[in-house]
């Protein structure tokens, strides 16, 4: 969601985060015993985004798993890209990417990922000339330098557009979501002071755009969430199965007042299509039972993984229930092994149900299994990151680990999102913002690789 601009204030460059390697969630019995449940191996904490001093926050994570390449992209000095050629260990100093910055260009809502050939894409929304749009930037030379700038310009002349997803099908074609709606005058915002934007009114909705020929050019919107022009949908990530058929997990309020557009509480559906987008099937609410997400939520709610044998996961969290209308925060999990027809009753993933954000991220491991990480303040030291891991028929096989060393200061906007992508089947990659240590007033991006034993 678009931040206010006074975020992206310029400060002084905080110090590295302590080096620190930890083994967590290992079994209490001897070495030659299997573990009871999975345990995880850090590598040491990195600051990716040191050498930039704005704030820095909101990052994404891809890999190229060949290589062994991490990618990270984030709001910061405009949008910022780094690369790990050592697996994560180390990175390289980050490079503003075209069309980022401008004195007219606002940006935000960084999303990246890998193509079949090692190309690296990596889109962001802008603002420019009245219009909001996603800008996607192609690297063919494994994120050395990016040299191919293509903005997706949409047909009305003052148009509203946030978050857009990115994912490469295995025949080279890009899809690409985002939040769209024809008429900006119509979106309402609520901005709390350590947070992003959330929306109370407006004509969203979820497009898709495709490009077959390696990002030079895109085709137009079709539209995946029903109702457009005003269909309350939007925060569509998106995977793409082996088969090249898409799965698109959307988040969709319901529009009480066709006039004004005005919002009520969000479930998240499931749709797919596999004639890459002129079609798609009927959504399917997912973990409708559990409860709703507020129009005050202001970070991106909602992912969606595969794991290596074609199953589903959905992630999201809810703050108020049919019975109960407090705010308070559940994190939940749940899957499908049907491409999404059906979908299993959901499991709740961060142990707390405090009223504070758990920004939760999933990607899949080996068949069966599936990674689930969260940034939240539900520690009154502040925002920390929190990994669990998930397997089908068995639930929750390891308790909730805290991944971060340190915690950040919850007075400071942290981004709306995690990074998170995997390595190999049993390594992932994790980044977060944070800003550390508390009280120096800016977010910087963190990084490590965990290594995953499974029992």
């Amino acid at each position: 969601m678009r931040p206010s601009t006074t975020r992206l204030r310029t400060v002084a460059v905080a110090a590295l985060v302590p080096v620190v390697a930890l083994v967590l969630g290992t079994s209490t019995a001897g070495a030659a015993q299997a573990p009871a449940t999975a345990s995880y191996t850090l590598t040491p904490i990195v600051d990716t985004s040191t050498q930039c001093g704005t704030q820095n926050a909101e990052v994404e994570t891809a890999v190229d798993q060949k290589l062994g390449y991490v990618y990270q992209a984030w709001m910061g000095c405009g949008i910022s890209f780094s690369r790990s050629t050592s697996g994560g260990t180390s990175y390289g100093a980050p490079l503003s990417l075209p069309g980022s910055t401008g004195s007219q260009t606002n940006s935000w809502d960084p999303a990246i990922t890998v193509g079949p050939q090692g190309q690296v894409y990596v889109a962001f929304m802008v603002s420019h000339n009245n219009q909001w749009y996603p800008v996607v930037d192609a690297s063919f030379d494994n994120g050395r330098t990016f040299t191919q700038s293509t903005s997706l310009l949409p047909p009305d002349s003052k148009n509203w557009g946030d978050r857009e997803f990115l994912a490469v099908a295995p025949d080279g074609t890009i899809y690409l979501t985002w939040d769209y709606g024809p008429n900006r005058s119509s979106v309402t915002s609520i901005c709390p002071a350590n947070g992003s934007c959330a929306f109370a009114t407006g004509d969203l909705n979820v497009v898709l755009q495709k490009s077959i020929d390696g990002g030079k050019t895109f085709g137009a919107m079709s539209y995946i969430s029903p109702g457009f022009p005003a269909s309350g949908a939007d925060s569509a990530p998106l995977v793409i199965e082996p088969s090249g058929r898409v799965d698109v997990l959307y988040q969709a309020y319901t529009v009480t007042d066709p006039v004004t557009y005005a919002l009520a509480p969000a479930y998240e559906y499931f749709t797919s299509t596999t004639d890459k987008g002129a079609t798609w099937s009927t959504p399917v609410r997912v973990g409708g039972s559990v409860g709703t997400m507020a129009p005050e939520e202001w970070w991106i709610d909602g992912d969606i993984a595969v794991d290596g044998g074609g199953n589903l996961y959905a992630t999201w969290d809810t703050q108020r229930t049919a019975a109960d209308a407090t705010q308070t925060d559940l994190g939940w999990l749940s899957y499908s092994t049907d491409h999404g027809l059906t979908w299993s009753a959901p499991s709740q993933a961060p142990a707390d149900t405090l009223g504070v954000p758990h920004i939760m991220q999933a990607v899949g491991g080996p068949a069966g299994i599936a990674y689930v990480a969260w940034l939240s303040s539900s520690n009154p030291a502040g925002y920390g990151i929190y990994l669990r891991t998930y397997r089908l028929g068995t639930g929750w096989i390891s308790p909730q680990t805290q991944v971060s060393t340190d915690f950040g200061d919850t007075s400071v906007w942290p981004g709306d999102t995690i990074g998170i992508a995997s390595l190999s089947s049993r390594r992932i990659a994790l980044a977060w913002g944070s800003a550390i240590p508390s009280g120096n007033k800016k977010s910087d991006v963190f990084a490590t690789t965990v290594g995953i034993t499974l029992p």
